[in-house]
């Protein structure tokens, strides 16, 4: 038996299989071969067709089914991790009424904070967990003020998972934990929160049915099995944000267990078994994918920089013009720690809910032309990355949070020496890194949302650990130094 995963990304849709029995991965394909484009159509604006996804999964998929190393007719369940907040609206052809309004768009900031008043701070936080902010359900409400004839036309509101499981199967569903994500949830009634359906004026029918967040989502159609041979009747079994479905891809279930990831955006995720919240709403929480089962309480608490990996990006394409990221790597360890001076805020990726929602931009401090070369912008866009993860991992222990050690994939920035050893340098947290990733994850949540193993431990044990990253007393001065001034670099813009 096979199971299937899809993580719909910002930059590109990863597929992938893998053998239940032994829970490896059989093959992996990704597509576009180069990031796909985030349109913005106004400053601070960000957009995605939906059916670009739709596009790229099928391509996507159909680089694992031509590859020959499976049975298509063997695959059990299909799993979806997805980027998280962004808004799909469809009409009752279940066709899309407009581009994704994406998750590091910040248009509805305003309209997030105005509900945060209208509803009551104390109320807001104590029920939804968080300001209403510059959310899903927030986005919404500024179609409803700016197009409201795309609005009337809109049939279900769907996040990016709902939409390619409803393209796979025909059925529009979603589930507690995704509603929380778009800050539709309220947690002390266990339902749809009426304060934000009132306030904003919508109606509750633009809420897909809601599911457990392992279970069935629908099953696969007669035009699904005809363009990519998947059978009729496979279960969509699985669909979660990506930084709830990367923790589970690392084992982490419950409390006190933290993970990482460092792609387009940055993330330090913790699990608590407490309904809590941020006063300021800088970290978020939502419904973790276990929150409920068997009666427990799981929540997610979530510290986001939108400007993480989409900086190291920039620099690539802009600055490192002919170089991959090895090479950008290897120049950047050749720099002594701090840059030589030179400061890199990489919150140039929309409104940071860490710092309140301000729109600092991206900022290079100190820039010196006479003694920084590009090895040096290198290694400071990933100390800068590495230094504003610790100003919010600081924020979370605040809250309450009170890490051991810190798990991720070995892949994107943890593909760094110089990001992982500043990261664990600076927060003096471990960092244990694992052979997976949110594709497999989900491949995994799918089975276990399908019925083929007994529990979620069991489905998700086996993780390999590829390296432990120890804090190092070499140094420690100067990665100090340099996080202190770059702290002070960011205190002219906060």
């Amino acid at each position: 038996m096979y199971l299937l995963g899809l993580d719909i990304g910002t930059s590109s849709i990863k597929a992938t299989v893998v053998d239940a029995a032994t829970k490896k991965v059989v093959i992996s394909a990704q597509y576009p071969d180069k990031e796909a484009s985030i349109s913005s159509p106004q400053p601070g604006w960000a957009e995605q067709d939906p059916e670009t996804w739709w596009e790229y999964s099928k391509k996507a998929i159909t680089r694992l089914t031509s590859s020959g190393k499976f049975n298509v007719k063997e695959i059990k369940s299909i799993g979806i991790s997805y980027q998280m907040h962004g808004l799909v609206m469809v009409d009752k052809d279940q066709k899309v009424l407009r581009p994704s309004i994406i998750w590091c768009d910040s248009r509805a900031v305003e309209t997030g904070e105005k509900a945060f008043q209208q509803i009551g701070e104390e109320r807001a936080l104590s029920h939804l967990l968080n300001s209403p902010g510059n959310f899903t359900a927030s986005k919404l409400a500024w179609v409803k003020a700016n197009e409201p004839e795309l609005y009337e036309q809109c049939y279900k509101i769907m996040l990016p998972g709902d939409f390619i499981a409803m393209k796979l199967t025909g059925e529009i569903t979603t589930s507690n934990s995704g509603l929380s994500e778009g800050v539709f949830w309220d947690f002390c009634d266990n339902t749809v929160s009426e304060d934000v359906m009132k306030t904003y004026g919508f109606d509750m029918d633009l809420i897909p049915e809601i599911r457990p967040v392992f279970s069935n989502h629908g099953e696969v159609n007669q035009a699904t099995m005809n363009a990519l041979g998947l059978q009729i009747g496979t279960p969509v079994s699985y669909k979660a944000g990506d930084q709830p479905n990367n923790a589970l891809s690392l084992n982490v279930l419950n409390p006190g267990e933290i993970a990482a990831t460092a792609g387009t955006s940055g993330v330090v995720y913790a699990v608590s078994d407490k309904v809590s919240y941020d006063p300021k709403s800088r970290i978020n929480s939502f419904a973790h994918v276990n929150h409920q089962m068997e009666e427990q309480t799981r929540i997610g608490i979530l510290l986001c920089i939108n400007g993480t990996g989409i900086l190291n990006s920039w620099v690539k394409h802009n600055v490192a013009k002919g170089l991959d990221y090895p090479e950008m790597n290897k120049k950047a360890e050749e720099i002594a720690v701090g840059s030589n001076g030179l400061s890199v805020l990489p919150f140039g990726n929309g409104a940071e809910r860490m710092l309140e929602n301000k729109l600092v931009g991206a900022q290079f401090m100190n820039l010196d032309f006479n003694k920084h070369s590009d090895a040096h912008i290198y290694r400071a866009a990933q100390e800068g990355i590495a230094f504003s993860l610790k100003y919010g991992f600081d924020m979370m222990q605040a809250n309450g949070v009170d890490p051991k050690v810190i798990r991720a994939g070995k892949a994107n920035m943890f593909l760094s020496d110089v990001f992982s050893k500043t990261l664990v340098n600076i927060t003096q947290t471990p960092v244990e890194l694992y052979d997976t990733d949110g594709a497999k994850g989900a491949a995994l949540g799918g089975g276990f949302g399908a019925g083929l193993f007994n529990s979620l431990p069991e489905a998700m044990d086996g993780l390999t650990l590829v390296k432990t990253i120890e804090p190092e007393n070499q140094n420690l001065q100067e990665y100090l130094d340099a996080y202190q001034s770059w702290t002070k670099a960011l205190a002219l813009f906060v």
